[in-house]
């Protein structure tokens, strides 16, 4: 069997989403096909010529690790090593730039910009969100009014207007395959989530973010917004360890998603 380095932090807390739980459950249907080591990111390094192939799951925002995450990817790049998300990813793998590029680039996207020059390029809004370029997990996001907005030092940060949304919904791909998608029906509770039936349309809209990524091999999340004119625009393209959501799905589409990406790595 392969061996297989399943790295993740059970201690990583999370509002509205126990992690640990989702890779308890994943490691324990990989261990029947693969040889298993667990190992916490920090860890990651020192057992790199272990694994055959390496799996960088749930292990929190890279932000709280990250002189271990940059000598990871440098060794993983120089050793080639077969990681499972590719680190050639172009969404959230590399912060937040690429809602920058694919705004100039007129893709369904929450207008986003970097300068408080551009801000006119937004259109006028009650109120803004300032993120972080590499958070995660909505560290160091922030919510400013308009009349603030222009006192607000942006460096290594983008804005947003806010949107009132409808709901948020996620489309989970595997290897750029369309698995499932799950929704927030309340929008005040972002991370109580069901089992959602997309659209042909909405598939469509999920495909373009996909593509336009190319990512080699790995797990993407595309989450995205409904507005008041039932449309969908990107919030998220989430390639290096979305959470999953394995919880909210019915046992049949679990299974079939496990079973899916077991093919896949013992085919890589």
């Amino acid at each position: 069997m392969k061996n297989i380095l399943y790295l993740t932090d059970f201690y990583y807390q999370a509002k509205g989403r126990a992690y640990y739980k989702e890779d308890l459950y994943i490691s324990s249907k990989l261990k029947d096909h693969f040889n298993i080591l667990i190992g916490h990111p920090h860890q990651a390094n020192s057992y790199l010529e272990y694994a055959d192939i390496i799996i960088f799951r749930n292990t929190g925002s890279v932000m709280n690790y990250e002189p271990y995450f940059k000598e990871f990817v440098n060794n993983v790049k120089k050793k080639n090593l077969l990681t499972f998300n590719s680190f050639d990813g172009k969404g959230d793998q590399k912060g937040k730039d690429y809602l920058l590029y694919l705004t100039k680039n007129n893709f369904p996207v929450i207008p986003t910009v970097e300068n408080l020059s551009e801000l006119n390029t937004l259109g006028v809004s009650e109120n803004y969100m300032v993120k972080m370029k590499n958070g995660a997990d909505s560290i160091g996001q922030e919510k400013i009014s308009y009349r603030d907005v222009h006192n607000i030092e942006l460096n290594g940060k983008i804005i947003q207007p806010y949107i009132d949304f409808k709901y948020e919904v996620s489309f989970i791909y595997l290897n750029n395959q369309f698995q499932y998608a799950v929704y927030a029906p309340q929008k005040d509770k972002r991370w109580e989530l069901i089992e959602y039936v997309p659209s042909a349309n909405e598939i469509e809209f999920a495909d373009q973010f996909i593509q336009w990524n190319s990512l080699k091999r790995g797990i993407t999340r595309v989450d995205a917004c409904c507005i008041s004119d039932n449309s969908l625009l990107l919030v998220e393209l989430e390639d290096l360890n979305p959470y999953l959501s394995l919880e909210v799905l019915s046992e049949i589409k679990r299974e079939t998603f496990i079973k899916n990406w077991i093919e896949i790595l013992a085919n890589i």
